[in-house]
């Protein structure tokens, strides 16, 4: 592990304001990510308009994201950039009540996606920060972002029904309200600050470290698997005869699991290492994929979905622990905008290459996303070979 200088006693109720600076962001991902199209679509915007919007605010948070990381790590408290975030995101909230020709909106969506994107990397910084000094848990304090998204989703979604469009924007102001809330409430932990060795060196920069570079592509291509079901499982389903219900069913069983996982991580990672929590992810990715295209009935779909504990959290848990082990502390959050980086960029290219496969092949296609879960198992493989091998840089 990285040495860092003699930290102070953790701020009172830590990871319970983790926890909540978890939901917040991901709370509000629980409106965006389903319901902006819908919103979109209301505004009688064309299937092409729809998806340059999409595509547009996609591309901004990826380039936003490592910026702003950068930014934080140099800056004396992270919370601030965070309350600046949530506010500023706020603010675009009540703009989409006034918006509804395409340029407007077009600019209301780059604005917000900018100024967002860099909430959930400094939480994640904060939350490693309080493992690395603290030995807080991390899975029980990232759960409640999977809980917060869940539950948002399904309140939005009732909203939505009974009050209409407005409903989508509304709800994503409360929520961008209380990331601000949260900002304030989130803890304080003061510039970060690394120890020297015992020469008096400095730890050369995590940021240079082509193993920790090779490790986040490596987790975010077999994650990037991914991009095919979150697209078409759905459709997948739905030609297969089953109705909307049970589809809701099959999608709730996969984050239940995930849930599960996150609740058990302080016990899961005291016995296994973060190294076989991404290779068993990645092996069992290999296998979802593989037997998604056939059709096993709901059953047989639920038991595969169940394996999103090991292809998402696994695989998640797994990487944010290497990173504790081996990142140094004052670029902890440049380090996880890269890690954001690197997972949007190839779950967009998946998502691409799935519309293409898709349409030739159909359910078939899914070989290819179990071919991304081997590549990925390759590239952390390689990690691991190249790694430092030192205890002092995770190695």
């Amino acid at each position: 592990m990285i040495p860092q200088a003699q930290a102070p006693a953790a701020p009172p109720f830590f990871q319970l304001r983790c926890s909540l600076a978890y939901a917040a962001p991901l709370g509000v991902n629980g409106v965006v990510l389903p319901f902006l199209p819908v919103w979109l679509s209301g505004l009688a915007f064309s299937d092409y308009q729809i998806g340059l919007v999409l595509a547009m605010q996609l591309v901004l948070r990826l380039l936003a994201a490592p910026v702003a990381g950068l930014l934080a790590d140099r800056l004396d408290e992270k919370t601030t950039m965070l309350a600046w975030s949530g506010g500023l995101s706020f603010v675009t909230a009540l703009a989409m009540f006034f918006t509804d020709n395409f340029l407007a909106v077009l600019l209301v969506i780059a604005v917000q996606a900018t100024v967002f994107a860099p909430y959930a990397p400094i939480v994640e910084s904060i939350a490693v920060s309080g493992v690395r000094r603290w030995g807080f848990h991390y899975g029980s304090m990232r759960v409640w972002g999977s809980i917060g998204f869940v539950t948002v989703t399904l309140l939005a979604g009732e909203a939505r029904g009974l009050w209409g469009l407005n409903a989508i924007p509304a709800i994503m102001a409360l929520g961008f309200l209380f990331t601000i809330l949260v900002a304030f409430a989130a803890p304080r932990l003061g510039r970060s600050i690394v120890q020297p060795d015992a020469s008096g060196v400095l730890k050369p920069s995590s940021l240079k470290r082509k193993d920790l570079h090779l490790l986040m592509i490596g987790a975010s291509v077999a994650q990037a698997g991914h991009g095919m079901f979150y697209t078409f499982g759905a459709i997948q389903w739905q030609a297969m005869g089953f109705s909307s219900g049970t589809i809701g069913i099959l999608w709730s069983i996969s984050v239940i699991c995930e849930i599960v996982v996150f609740f058990i991580s302080g016990w899961l990672v005291r016995r296994v290492s973060s190294w076989t929590l991404m290779r068993v992810g990645c092996a069992v990715a290999l296998i979802r994929w593989t037997l998604f295209p056939l059709d096993f009935g709901v059953w047989g779909f639920a038991a595969l979905q169940a394996l999103h504990a090991f292809t998402f959290a696994f695989i998640h848990i797994g990487m944010q622990n290497r990173l504790v082990d081996s990142v140094r502390e004052d670029q902890e959050s440049s380090v996880q905008g890269a890690y954001v980086f690197y997972n949007g960029v190839f779950l967009a290219l998946s998502t691409l290459l799935s519309g293409v496969l898709y349409h030739q092949f159909g359910a078939g296609s899914y070989v290819a996303m179990a071919l991304l879960a081997l590549i990925g198992l390759g590239i952390i493989a390689l990690a691991a070979r190249i790694q430092p091998q030192s205890a002092a840089s995770g190695g």
